[in-house]
């Protein structure tokens, strides 16, 4: 009987909360300056793939970057539903973090020879990157969106969070079949 009351006075909690962060300005006010952070950041990196794709030896490297190009454009309409949600115009703020990762996927391009498995496994290296940086952001963002009660918008961050990391998963399994141990015996 006691656990029942602790789950009735935890979901009391939740809700009361729930209705109350809403109002909290500052905690709202984070939360979209960081939806415009990701804007930015998906936009950024739809910019980055084809070059990604351009620099990939093997054909199934380049599939999976284009397909996570169309992945990309599509989490930018979703985060553009979620603007329309917060009533906000859809703009982005630039993201350091990405920009940082990109140009260090840049630099592996640059640093590595073309036609070659280990160019391969550094883009998938930087690719992944990236992947964790947005499974890390949409993850905190979608339960930000659940403590403000938004939770449509909730449900739109969590789906863009599973298709990463679906993406964060077949880039392992690219790497794990054949393109790793074909740069180990470069």
């Amino acid at each position: 009987m006691a656990k029942n009351s602790s789950i009735s006075r935890k979901a009391v909690r939740s809700a009361e909360t729930a209705s109350t962060a809403t109002t909290d300005s500052r905690l709202q006010e984070f939360f979209c300056e960081e939806i415009k952070d990701i804007y930015w950041a998906e936009n950024h990196i739809a910019k980055a793939l084809p070059k990604m794709k351009k620099s990939a030896t093997t054909p199934e490297l380049q599939i999976a970057f284009e397909e996570h190009l169309q992945a990309t454009l599509g989490h930018i309409n979703r985060l553009e539903q979620v603007f329309d949600l917060l009533g906000k115009p859809a703009r982005g703020k630039k993201c350091d973090a990405i920009e940082g990762i990109v140009l260090e996927g840049e630099s592996i391009i640059s640093d590595t020879e073309a036609g070659t498995a280990t160019r391969d496994v550094g883009l998938i290296l930087a690719a992944q990157k990236v992947e964790h940086y947005e499974i890390a952001t949409y993850g905190g963002l979608a339960q930000l969106a659940n403590t403000l009660g938004l939770t449509e918008v909730a449900s739109l961050l969590e789906a863009t969070l599973a298709e990463e990391k679906e993406t964060d998963a077949l880039l392992t399994q690219i790497a794990e079949n054949n393109i790793n141990y074909e740069a180990a015996a470069e």
